[in-house]
């Protein structure tokens, strides 16, 4: 089998993988229904109403992370996926009835929104972590990238397929065939051989679990700085929804069309970065600064595209990029995070990654109106350049660590390297099991 696609030789992880595409291609599907739902069935083109809609379905992520990340490293995550699955699922079909009924409010909208993000919020950390119950330590960073390959394939289809069932049918059952797509996933989940996953250690239950989580990323630099280029690079320069409309817009006068074009083409870029990525078997700390100084080289070189076409071709970099950083980033703290942790580092992480965009758009959206569009992707751009530089320059400075060497220290890096860790590196090693031995108070 090709070393891109490894990964699939593992049944569970082969299930799981034919489970997320149709389920992430509903997911999009639902995404472009509900905005315009919103936005032209339920008020007279109300941004604001979209904003309030969106915001209710993230919000959940941030303020529950921590404590959905704890409920991920005590309970089983494949029963847990079953329930946050089949909600969401149900959630969607009520939406759907009442579209297709015609008693939908704008206030039942929000009200599913909002119990949609709970239900998110409970399952990200637990499906980002289940992942190493699927699949060896090795191919762990394989089995990450063709997760996101799995999910820009749905973003590539799910809108358009979205937009020939609304002009044909209208928006009801688009939410209908997402709810039933979430069954794909369950029944993934439940035709897996339970014998055949990979058993991880559980967190004990008690007090303190949310606080061991954020002392543990305390703990680990490494851990802290990806989180930290994450969170920097998703608030500034990962919003393009909003730069790619305005560009689209304001600067080369396309309409609804134009705009759809450009999400397209990234999403292609997107999923060849994925695919590269899923070549890789050893991510680290230096691949995640060296993507982030890429992606903003390859944002900035957009920003000054003088025409449609050449901006729509520099966008296939800009994806490609962005995809290598954020699985690069994804691979690296879970293969570096002690299993026992994992739920709960991972929710911090998803939350911090996911909670970039809506604290950045204002200020993106304010740039945008009082510069010039342009200026929302080139500031992204500098921003992340200036991110890379400054980690670059701390994992030089960093008591003469070499970027990547924390990340290469870890006992669960080294247990599938079979590395010893560099001289230099010692006091990681010492830092991540201090840390294991009080990560239960």
């Amino acid at each position: 089998m090709s070393p891109t696609f490894r990964s699939l030789r593992i049944r569970n992880y082969r299930l799981w993988a034919s489970g997320a595409i149709v389920s992430n291609t509903g997911t999009w599907m639902q995404r472009v229904a509900q905005d315009w739902l919103v936005l032209t069935g339920l008020t007279h083109n109300s941004g604001v109403a979209v904003g309030i809609t969106t915001g209710l379905q993230f919000t959940p992520m941030l303020l529950l992370a921590p404590l959905a990340g704890a409920v991920a490293d005590r309970v089983d995550r494949r029963r847990l996926l079953i329930v946050t699955q089949s909600t969401s699922g149900a959630l969607a079909l009520i939406l759907g009835l009442l579209v297709i009924t015609d008693t939908v409010q704008l206030w039942q909208v929000y009200i599913l929104a909002g119990l949609l993000g709970v239900a998110a919020a409970l399952d990200a950390p637990a499906r980002q972590s289940f992942v190493s119950e699927l699949v060896p330590a090795e191919d762990l960073p394989n089995a990450v990238s063709l997760n996101s390959a799995s999910f820009h394939a749905g973003r590539l289809i799910g809108p358009g397929v979205a937009g020939l069932l609304i002009h044909w049918l209208g928006t009801g059952p688009v939410f209908l065939i997402n709810g039933a797509s979430f069954a794909a996933v369950v029944i993934s989940l439940t035709r897996m051989r339970v014998g055949d996953l990979i058993p991880l250690p559980r967190s004990p239950r008690g007090r303190g679990g949310v606080r061991a989580g954020l002392a543990y990323i305390r703990r680990r630099p490494d851990l802290m700085l990806i989180m930290a280029i994450v969170g920097v690079v998703g608030t500034f320069g990962l919003n393009f929804q909003l730069t790619t409309a305005l560009m689209s817009r304001l600067v080369f006068d396309q309409g609804s069309g134009g705009y759809g074009l450009l999400g397209s083409v990234m999403a292609i870029g997107s999923l060849s970065g994925a695919l590269l990525a899923a070549r890789r078997r050893r991510p680290g700390v230096r691949l995640v600064i060296g993507a982030t100084l890429a992606f903003g080289v390859a944002a900035s070189a957009a920003a000054l595209m003088p025409s449609y076409r050449s901006f729509a071709v520099a966008l296939i970099p800009v994806g490609l990029t962005s995809l290598t950083l954020m699985t690069a980033a994804n691979a690296t703290v879970q293969l570096s995070t002690a299993p026992a942790m994992r739920g709960r580092v991972m929710a911090i992480y998803m939350a911090i990654f996911m909670g970039g965009s809506p604290v950045g758009a204002p200020i993106i959206g304010w740039v945008g109106q009082t510069f010039g569009a342009r200026w929302t992707i080139l500031v992204g751009g500098l921003v992340s350049l200036l991110a890379g530089m400054a980690a670059l320059a701390w994992a030089a400075r960093a008591r003469g660590l070499r970027a990547g060497d924390l990340v290469a220290a870890t006992p669960a890096v080294r247990r599938w390297t079979g590395r010893a860790p560099r001289a230099r590196a010692t006091e990681a090693v010492a830092v991540e099991e201090s840390v294991d031995t009080t990560s239960a108070a």
